[in-house]
């Protein structure tokens, strides 16, 4: 008679035959990484049939030639690891170019692939990818950000602490906006050792642009270091670049999270919209707002964002900027000037639909509310020696403030004439 274990071997091979499913995929794993080759064959139609999977929240496909660009669509459906159901087909963004320059670029290993999925806890996976002559290497990313880590507590880098290393001083007389409160990398859990690289620093900030990471609006604001930690490791171990790609990330509750490491203050070359890498920064919102709105907070935070990054630099965020392409991009020559925004979407820059038309709506107001974030920095006030301590201060000239009126007067508690 079969042994208990055998039974139950036996059986739970049954069970995952009645449903049609493979046996869990565990052929390559890599710092919560989990990778599942798609089978190759037809050049036009690829797929990966249902499968249960090691545990992941995040999934994207990937192929070989990081300058192939999926010409078609890729759909995917997950099984929720708590009720054990499918979801529905989803597409994956296919608008993703590997940076045309600094280690993202010179990584051995650098892959294409599509914009990760935010899928929430799931355990099985099915993909179909479709259209022009595929490119080669077709692999399924399963990312768990969570997995065999404690809980992440995350904390805020305060307005007005300063980073390690210095700060850049802001241009003088320029509009500064308040430094924004910031979750940083320590805080959302990043595993700085997986990036092999320093920073790159280019000259300067000259704009920003607006992303939305194109995922799953269905996330709560609980999970949003989660969903910033999935997107680090499928940008790192996934893509094969040296760190997150963009500067800045901001979830639906308006919480904004220090993306590439460097400094936020600092101009840090990222990975963000292929031919305008250099002298800008990035800021990227989760979610997708092509079928989503954003909230008041969102455009908030995105404009504090941008308000503080441009007023290092003495620039006006409501302004326009003259930048030169560093690439083909599909959009521009390498070479082309082109007259941006200061605050620019991600199509403005590339050939893409990022940030989705609800968010790229958005913008002009986003440019207003950063243009009035900005104040003219006043001179700081000498100290004053206390009575009896040294020389007594000279009295202020009379025309250090004009009243506009008597009734100004008034409502200050002065009586008196105004003097002309």
């Amino acid at each position: 008679m079969p042994s208990p274990l055998l039974r139950t071997a036996v059986a739970a091979a049954l069970a995952v035959g009645a449903l049609g499913l493979t046996q869990p995929a565990r052929a390559s794993s890599s710092d919560g990484v989990y990778t599942v080759r798609v089978p190759d064959g037809d050049p036009h139609k690829r797929s990966l049939a249902p499968r249960t999977t090691e545990p992941f929240s995040l999934v994207g496909v990937t192929w070989a030639d990081p300058d192939a660009a999926l010409d078609g669509t890729a759909y995917v459906r997950t099984r929720s690891r708590e009720s054990g159901e499918w979801s529905a087909w989803r597409a994956l963004d296919t608008d993703v170019r590997t940076s045309e320059g600094g280690p993202d670029r010179d990584h051995s290993g650098v892959r294409g692939g599509t914009q990760p999925l935010w899928t929430g806890p799931s355990d099985g996976v099915q993909v179909r990818v479709s259209g022009g002559r595929l490119p080669q290497g077709l692999r399924v990313e399963l990312v768990d950000p969570d997995g065999g880590s404690d809980a992440v507590h995350t904390s805020v880098v305060e307005p007005g602490v300063p980073e390690p290393g210095g700060a850049v001083e802001p241009a003088p007389g320029a509009p500064l906006a308040g430094r924004p409160t910031v979750t940083s990398r320590s805080a959302w859990g990043a595993d700085e050792s997986l990036v092999k690289d320093p920073p790159v620093y280019t000259t300067g900030t000259q704009a920003m642009f607006v992303h939305h990471t194109a995922g799953t609006n269905d996330y709560t604001c609980a999970q949003s270091a989660s969903v910033v930690r999935g997107v680090f490791l499928y940008h790192v171990q996934s893509n094969g670049w040296n760190d997150i790609g963009y500067h800045f990330l901001v979830d639906k509750c308006g919480t904004v999270f220090e993306g590439r490491a460097g400094g936020i203050d600092k101009p840090v070359l990222g990975a963000h919209t292929y031919g305008f890498n250099t002298a800008t920064s990035s800021v990227s919102v989760l979610g997708d707002y092509s079928t989503a709105t954003t909230n008041a907070a969102v455009r908030a935070s995105v404009a504090k964002v941008a308000a503080w990054k441009l007023g290092l630099y003495g620039l006006d965020p409501a302004g326009t900027v003259v930048l030169t392409s560093g690439a083909d991009n599909g959009k521009y020559r390498a070479g082309q000037k082109v007259t941006l925004h200061r605050i620019s979407g991600h199509r403005d820059g590339s050939p893409t639909e990022c940030p989705g038309q609800n968010l790229y709506d958005d913008l002009p107001e986003i440019r207003s509310l950063a243009a009035q974030a900005g104040t003219l920095v006043a001179p700081q006030p000498k100290p004053q020696p206390k009575p009896g301590q040294g020389t007594e201060p000279a009295p202020a000239p009379a025309t250090e403030w004009v009243p506009e009126s008597e009734s100004e007067l008034a409502e200050l508690g002065i009586e008196g004439v105004l003097a002309r």
